[in-house]
């Protein structure tokens, strides 16, 4: 787990040398000569111009005794580098000692020589704009230096990290068994055994894995990189907009004193979006700036990429805009009631076509949210947003409505050391369950203890013919009381955003709010974000069913999310209950279309058995009986 020692006996019989293992002083080499320094013609910086990115490359030296830590603790920082989109590489010592150096021992002289050239690999990874993770016992301070140096001398930074372990708890520790047996004299030269080992005198960075975490070590690194300017400083606290509670009172009596605007029930909901910062790093309403951005290119550039793939915008009439052109501040309201102050409005075109075509691919006015854009208003309204009050909707439901801040908090107290989101508008059968036990299967399967379920249903507004968020909630409800989802490893809460059905464009946005809450795993079903075709003629879906998963494990902005792509389920005749589709018996599935289950429904009528949980089926009957008494 631990770099650095490794038995000179285990290398030979691994990699069944015949030749002895040299060491620097009995090399008999020819020096290279003639050899002249090449300069580059692309410099650091402009390497970093032409790729975007917003670090720069360094050399992290991990040093301390053999089951330290130090590749534990190099590989999570590796991992998270990587979530935020940062080029890292690890470099192990046992993985350096199979390949690069294995035709080294551990003499000193050998030693000597294993530093140098990994110092020189780390200083190639780190000129290229890498951060290069160098995990090795490197006993010898001079050995340390000599590695600084080789940096120091090209302008890269050298950051050493001491992981200071004491000898107890690495022998308490013996992974790999090498203390035992250094202390029974099977291994000579073993570093803290009948080999010294030099500790830092001044390092950057001491890493105590007795009293710290691994994840609190790489967060005591992570900070230094930032101070160091070497990553982009992250923002710990999750963005939201919202006014502190000590100064509600202050900004309420300016909002009363503030000209306003009208906004509609979707407008609201896209503010309840923006305020809990499901959207950061937006601040408010887009401008025209980030319109266009988020048009063309899906994504939020001014600190990214950041995915973007929806405009999040307000409209507002010919009228209200000569109104409030000029003026520095406007109190947005709902019902009357003061909600939010927009800061430094933007008044321009609210281009409804273009909108339309770029963002659903069609202008068919008979598409739902496309006939809610072109009744808005001519102009859009962008600025930066203050949220004066938490917005909630008074229908019993707004203890479920959990911002990211409170679900990361929650799968913290589970201690989640994995989340697989899952979302979802319709009611969920047991193929859904089935999906998703299976997503828990397979990150058990790569080791992760407890993964836990957010299962995420959408809450805003949705076309009039979708089952309303009530009774999916009532029927989710049921689907965690008989179990077929764990309880104890779900969280069930509702995602406020309102429905667009835009296809592989917004299954985009659906997944970059649940990274924000704390998901690294998103699960991703056929045709996310779909609908029939607005023109009926012929029959068809809108969009293409598996490109919003395709495109999910494209999209740019999304770092540090995997995408889970669905497995075809349907019904299984012979088993009785919903399984994965297998094509060498495709007679014996039903595929149980929501058109088929809505009519089953609404007739009185039971779907087969094991399609959904008894209970859960019960919830629709119930509504789809209450409409028929009102009609």
């Amino acid at each position: 787990m631990t770099g650095g020692a490794r038995p000179i006996e285990d290398i030979q019989n691994v990699e069944k040398q015949k030749s002895p293992v040299s060491s620097l002083s009995s090399w008999n080499v020819q020096k290279a000569t003639n050899v002249f320094q090449q300069e580059h013609k692309v410099s650091r910086d402009n390497r970093r111009q032409l790729l975007g990115s917003k670090f720069r490359g360094c050399t992290v030296w991990f040093t301390g005794l053999s089951g330290a830590g130090k590749t534990t603790i190099s590989f999570a920082l590796e991992a998270y580098l990587i979530s935020r989109g940062i080029t890292a590489y690890g470099l192990d010592g046992d993985n350096i000692r199979t390949g690069l150096n294995k035709n080294l021992g551990f003499s000193p002289e050998d030693r000597e020589e294993n530093i140098r050239r990994v110092a020189e690999v780390g200083k190639l990874f780190a000129d290229s704009g890498s951060i290069a993770l160098c995990a090795f016992v490197s006993p010898y301070k001079k050995d340390r230096e000599m590695a600084r140096s080789l940096h120091q001398d090209s302008g890269i930074h050298f950051i050493e990290v001491y992981v200071d372990t004491p000898l107890e708890e690495c022998e308490n520790r013996d992974t790999k068994g090498l203390y035992k047996k250094a202390r029974a004299g099977e291994i000579r030269g073993f570093t803290g055994i009948d080999q010294p080992y030099e500790a830092p005198d001044k390092p950057e960075i001491v890493c105590k894995t007795v009293d710290k975490t691994v994840d609190e070590c790489v967060m005591q690194i992570v900070k230094l990189l930032e101070e160091y300017q070497i990553i982009p400083a992250e923002t710990r606290e999750l963005e939201d907009l919202m006014v502190p509670e000590e100064m509600k009172s202050q900004y309420m009596s300016e909002a009363e004193h503030l000209p306003s605007v009208e906004i509609t029930k979707l407008d609201l909901q896209w503010l309840q979006v923006l305020g809990e910062g499901w959207a950061a790093p937006l601040k408010g309403f887009m401008k025209e700036k980030e319109f266009l951005q988020c048009q063309h290119f899906n994504c939020l550039l001014n600190e990214g990429p950041t995915n973007q793939s929806v405009p999040i915008v307000l409209p507002i009439t010919t009228d209200d805009k000569s109104r409030l052109e000029g003026t520095k501040a406007i109190t947005l309201r709902y019902n009357n009631e003061p909600k939010a102050i927009l800061r430094n409005p933007e008044f321009y075109a609210h281009r409804k076509e273009e909108r339309c075509a770029r963002q659903f691919g069609t202008t068919n006015q008979n598409h739902p949210y496309i006939k809610a854009i072109y009744a808005a208003g001519d102009w859009l309204v962008g600025g930066d947003i203050q949220v004066l009050d938490r917005i909630v909707w008074q229908d019993g439901l707004d203890q479920y409505r959990l911002t990211p801040r409170q679900l990361k908090d929650k799968f913290e107290e589970m201690g989640a050391d994995a989340v697989f989101a899952f979302q979802l508008r319709n009611p969920i059968h047991n193929g859904h369950a089935l999906l998703m036990k299976d997503c828990r299967q397979q990150l058990e399967k790569r080791g992760y203890k407890k993964p836990v379920l957010l299962l995420h249903p959408l809450g805003g507004w949705t076309k009039d013919d979708d089952v309303p968020l009530p009774v999916r909630m009532k029927q989710h409800q049921a689907v965690l009381q008989e179990g077929v989802l764990d309880p104890d490893l779900t969280v069930l809460a509702i995602f406020p955003s309102p429905m667009m059905y835009a296809g592989p464009t917004e299954v985009q946005w659906h997944a970059k709010a649940r990274l924000r809450a704390g998901a690294n795993f998103y699960i991703v079903g056929r045709d996310p974000a779909g609908m029939p075709h607005p023109d009926p003629h012929p029959k068809r879906d809108l969009y293409e069913g598996t490109h919003g998963g395709k495109v999910l494990t494209m999209a740019p902005g999304l770092q540090g999310l995997e995408i889970i792509p669905f497995r075809v389920a349907a019904y299984d005749t012979k088993a009785k209950s919903m399984a994965f589709f297998d094509p060498t018996r495709k007679e014996d599935f039903d595929f149980i279309s929501g058109t088929r289950m809505r009519g089953l429904a609404k007739s009185g009528q039971l779907p087969p058995d094991g399609f959904m949980a008894p209970e859960a089926w019960k919830v629709l009957q119930e509504y789809y009986n209450s409409l028929n008494v009102d009609n």
